[in-house]
């Protein structure tokens, strides 16, 4: 956890970034670089009865970290796929809370 979920973006030009971006945000987290991940979703979108090219769409599921980290990251993100070409991306947090968080049947908050 943080969890990046893209949507619009090619696996390429993630791969391109991503070990970077994860050294960038591993500091503005402090936490350890597999704590990460980066799932990039191939979807069709359509509009009008039709199909368009689908809109850059970075979703962050993670524990909340506070506006500081949160702006942070938001900008590491986006200054990173800007650096690789992307013009425009819209990115949203999701916040999990840890109490409903389990990994391997172990709640996160004990």
């Amino acid at each position: 956890m943080p969890q990046l979920v893209v949507k619009g973006i090619s696996p390429q030009v993630m791969m391109g970034i991503s070990k970077l971006l994860v050294e960038e945000l591993v500091e503005i987290c402090q936490c350890a670089a597999d704590n990460f991940t980066i799932d990039c979703l191939s979807v069709t979108s359509v509009f009008g009865g039709e199909t368009v090219t689908t809109y850059p769409f970075v979703e962050v599921a993670w524990f909340e970290r506070g506006p500081v980290i949160r702006d942070a990251f938001a900008r590491a993100v986006t200054q990173h796929l800007h650096a690789a070409g992307v013009v425009d991306v819209e990115l949203a947090f999701k916040v999990y809370e840890e109490s409903a968080y389990y990994i391997n049947g172990e709640s996160c908050s004990a």
